[in-house]
């Protein structure tokens, strides 16, 4: 019964979205440091945080929503691809990543193999590199 008030509530609503979850973790670490601190500053940074939060969850500007979303999602993006990147060399055990000279692009070759000569799939440019 509670559920399906909360879904009735809920219809038409924008909910929850990366945006939201990043708002939520910013307050965490505002409120973090002014229980630590207490500088007021932080308790008021929090607040805000917190009502932006619920506001963009109880939005019925679902376009408006979206699009900051989206902007948000554009503006980490380096990011989240530079640590997705990170990890794929962490475990990956076979292979050895390197960064063309001409044109930066990722490349990647199998460990072992001594002095290989490596031809860049996007520019064109060779290189020598030790494996």
């Amino acid at each position: 019964m509670i559920r399906n008030a909360l879904q009735r509530f809920m219809y038409g609503r924008y909910g929850n979205d990366q945006l939201n979850l990043f708002l939520l973790g910013a307050y965490l670490v505002l409120y973090l440091l002014f229980a630590l601190t207490r500088f007021s500053l932080f308790e008021w940074l929090a607040l805000a945080v917190i009502l932006l939060c619920l506001f963009r969850m109880m939005s019925k500007n679902l376009s408006s929503r979206r699009l900051e979303n989206a902007k948000f999602m554009h503006a980490i993006d380096p990011a989240v691809r530079w640590f997705r990147l990170r990890r794929t060399i962490r475990r990956d055990k076979e292979h050895l990543y390197f960064k063309c000279p001409s044109c930066g692009q990722q490349l990647r070759v199998p460990r072992g193999k001594g002095k290989i000569t490596v031809t860049c799939r996007s520019c064109g440019a060779v290189f020598q590199e030790k494996c």
